[in-house]
């Protein structure tokens, strides 16, 4: 048993921390001024996380009523999205809610009649991971199909191989799930976009989390990548901003499957808690760490891990470990909208930013007049900020057509893009583990970029 010290002088620290972040927000499914809550419950292992809040599963706003007018402006060439999401490889448990996110945006999309009177066709291409070249192959498949648009990758190490591939054929590039710091100042053309916030607001989230919860010492485990290691950056930057210590920090790479060093090295630190930047090689981490007497209240997972692992685990493994992943709860409206496209729907990571980036670029084309993909990257700054409050295709199109400015706010939050096609304000859920090794809603954190 690792013990923990009193936290109580560590909160009124994290208070006065000027990092755009509100701690312990209420979930308010779009709201930009988050109430916080005060209240803590004890955990076995000594750490004492804040109580989690009553949200998670409240309906969204509908859209606007009514018929949507006809396009003004129709196209000779339809509006064709790609996608690049994982099937195979370390993030395949990404890869179901995010393609039913750009399936039901696609639905939604062509019910209300397409985007300039034609409609929108979607190819599906498998990204795979950076151990293999599939994201290659299938970006060179779906470049030759004639796409405007590709959505994806999930992981920001795949999308560093095809990014420029993509950007260099005046194609957007979409990403739903990269987090990597590395992307806003890429040479991309304005063509790379995304709707899951840079990794600068998930690691001050999982870093301040974990010291509002009592840890004073935290070691770490990390996939040696961009992903892994520009999560843990800022991670480590946070939680010591704080008055914590990161005590260890041990590295891994893609491909390997033996972690006993790793794990024996950052258990011989005796850190209060354990952070895990991993993808899926948290089934193999987890139990050599539990085998050694860490706690599952003392792991704290990120979004590459964050999985149901109900399969995989004896009943209680993981009861009491949380996780982060960036985005608002799915709610309980949309997910019965992305089950009836796919009913065997686990996890619903990332289907909401899927579903925002398929909307986004459609509305964007309506606002260009165009389907050419370097027009529609210059509308869809446009169409996320500064006009009126729409939050899906059909009630957007709408007020286009009808000459009004809009401000799309999707499944993922509010959504406002950066110069560099960044969100400049996002959610973090905070997610706990149960005794069946699946995970809830706990609390959402809300901030800014």
């Amino acid at each position: 048993m690792i013990s923990l010290p009193q936290a109580a002088p560590r909160v009124a620290k994290l208070t006065a921390l000027s990092i755009g972040v509100a701690l312990l927000a209420t979930a308010c499914g779009g709201s930009s001024t988050p109430s916080s809550t005060g209240s803590t419950t004890p955990a076995a292992s000594g750490i004492a996380c804040p109580a989690p809040s009553a949200s998670g599963g409240a309906t969204t706003a509908p859209g606007a009523g009514g018929s949507v007018p006809a396009s003004t402006t129709t196209t000779e060439t339809p509006l064709k999205i790609g996608s690049l999401l994982p099937t195979t490889g370390s993030l395949a448990f990404l890869g179901p809610p995010e393609i039913a996110g750009v399936n039901l945006g696609i639905k939604e999309v062509n019910d209300a009649g397409g985007v300039l009177g034609k409609p929108v066709e979607v190819i599906h291409r498998d990204s795979g991971d950076t151990k293999t070249d599939i994201a290659t192959q299938s970006t060179t498949a779906l470049l030759g199909s004639g796409v405007s648009a590709i959505v994806g990758a999930a992981s920001s190490g795949v999308s560093k191989t095809v990014i420029n591939q993509i950007t260099g054929a005046g194609v957007i590039q979409f990403s739903p799930a990269n987090t990597s710091p590395d992307f806003t100042t890429w040479d991309d053309k304005g063509l790379y976009w995304r709707t899951a916030p840079s990794d600068v607001l998930q690691g001050k989230v999982l870093g301040n989390y974990m010291a509002t919860c009592g840890a004073q010492t935290v070691g770490m485990i990390v996939l040696n990548d961009a992903y892994g290691t520009g999560l843990a950056k800022n991670v480590k930057s946070a939680f010591e901003a704080a008055g914590g210590k990161v005590v260890a920090e041990e590295l891994f790479n893609e491909g390997d499957s033996q972690f006993s060093s790793q794990v024996d090295k950052v258990i011989a630190s005796k850190p209060d808690a354990i952070a895990l930047i991993t993808f899926d090689q948290a089934k193999s981490i987890v139990p050599l760490m539990t085998g050694k007497g860490i706690k599952a209240t003392q792991m704290f997972m990120v979004d590459g891990n964050t999985s149901d692992y109900s399969k995989d685990f004896q009943a209680g493994t993981l009861k009491g470990a949380q996780g982060t992943i960036p985005g608002t709860f799915a709610k309980d409206d949309f997910k019965k909208k992305l089950l009836a496209i796919d009913p065997a729907l686990k996890d619903y990571s990332y289907a909401g930013e899927s579903y925002d980036a398929v909307n986004l670029i459609a509305l964007a084309a309506e606002a260009a007049k165009s389907t050419k993909g370097t027009d529609i990257a210059k509308q869809l700054k446009a169409v996320s900020e500064a006009g009126e409050k729409c939050t899906d295709f059909a009630s957007c199109v709408t007020l286009l057509r009808n000459g009004k400015d809009i401000d799309y706010d999707g499944q993922s939050g509010p959504v406002s893009f950066s110069d560099a096609g960044d969100p400049t304000e996002a959610y973090i859920g905070i997610y706990e583990y149960q005794d069946d090794n699946t995970y809830k809603p706990s609390k959402e954190e809300f901030g800014k970029l």
